[in-house]
């Protein structure tokens, strides 16, 4: 059985760099970042990743089947048992359909979501301040952090009530938050 991990957070939370951090200290762990996977999707050049693009140069959630589709082969075909996904879930639709697809499978188990706290100011400078493409300037992480935040308090509701939800602030150093969020996974295995 995979024990699943999602990390989710604000653009610029440094949930991609903690989860790749961990993954790099922890020969049984592997990371996903959701990004990644669809970035490395539009860079193949294929017509789902053309599709992909034009959501992600607009800051856009990618549709949901895309999405989960990329989420599900990546879970089943990893290397080790315990995977971390960061980026995810970013919707309430994206929430409920891998909640579905948890409860009809006892090939994964959602061990934690944990949430990577930081304010918007801290996520503003982040992001803006490593320019890394189209999606990294200040109309596209406005209109991010606002995708990011409409669903967030049910998504937070949502984890809570069936207790998979930890809050790990992103404001201190990454060796501290790293330190915090990797004591925690290993705390779960």
């Amino acid at each position: 059985m995979k024990k699943l991990f999602l990390i989710i957070g604000a653009p610029g939370s440094g949930k991609t760099t903690d989860a790749e951090l961990i993954a790099k200290h922890n020969d049984n762990i592997t990371h996903y970042s959701t990004g990644d996977m669809l970035r490395a999707e539009v860079a193949s050049g294929s017509e789902r990743g053309k599709i992909i693009e034009k959501y992600i140069s607009q800051g856009l959630i990618v549709p949901i089947e895309i999405v989960i589709e990329t989420i599900v082969n990546a879970i089943k075909s990893a290397p080790t048992d315990v995977v971390i996904i960061d980026g995810y879930p970013r919707s309430i639709e994206q929430m409920i359909e891998l909640d579905k697809y948890l409860q009809k499978t006892d090939e994964v188990l959602l061990v934690s979501v944990i949430e990577v706290r930081v304010s918007e100011e801290t996520a503003r400078k982040r992001v803006l301040g490593r320019a890394r493409g189209a999606d990294d300037d200040e109309k596209v992480f406005n209109n991010r952090m606002k995708v990011y935040r409409e669903p967030l308090e049910e998504i937070r509701k949502f984890y809570s009530s069936i207790n998979r939800l930890v809050v790990i602030s992103g404001e201190d150093s990454i060796d501290k938050i790293v330190q915090e969020m990797e004591s925690f996974i290993n705390s779960r295995l």
